[in-house]
């Protein structure tokens, strides 16, 4: 599928999969909130220790994945199961943001993402929580790959 289409599915996602390698060298994937800024640059937040920052300041390059769609079926003429998605993946190198006009700029856009209805309240939260925020910028590495099965 066309680039646009895979940064649509990231964009549809209610999470996105960030897998990363443990600093012993095995894997490690959690669920985040993630956005997008642009083309190629995502983001989000979390505290400032934790095993994915472990794994960060081990291996930067990490891979994304989203499903936006999801719809197991059963098809009756072939007598099949099966399951019709829409999915993308991505890989990048994460990076701490350390810039203050930066973080506020990714957590107004993870609030007018995920949370609209609540923005009146985002002002008096940076006040309180930017401090104690980590903010993670990933810059794409190569552009996204999507792929789908069916009509959805």
């Amino acid at each position: 599928m066309p680039e646009d289409w895979a940064l649509d599915v990231f964009d549809r996602a209610p999470y996105t999969t960030l897998s990363m390698v443990r600093p012993d060298g095995t894997p490690y994937a959690i669920a985040v909130n993630m956005v997008r800024k642009n083309r190629d640059t995502f983001y989000f937040h979390c505290a400032f220790e934790g095993e994915k920052i472990d794994c960060l300041n081990h291996q930067p390059f990490v891979s994304l994945m989203a499903v936006s769609k999801c719809h197991p079926k059963f098809e009756d003429l072939k007598e099949n199961f099966t399951e019709y998605y829409h999915s993308a993946i991505a890989l990048g190198r994460a990076e701490q943001v350390t810039d203050s006009d930066e973080k506020i700029e990714a957590l107004r856009l993870l609030c007018e993402r995920f949370l609209p209805q609540n923005m009146d309240h985002f002002d008096a939260a940076i006040h309180r929580s930017l401090a104690r925020t980590n903010v993670i910028r990933i810059k794409l590495t190569e552009p996204p790959v999507g792929k789908c099965k069916g009509n959805l």
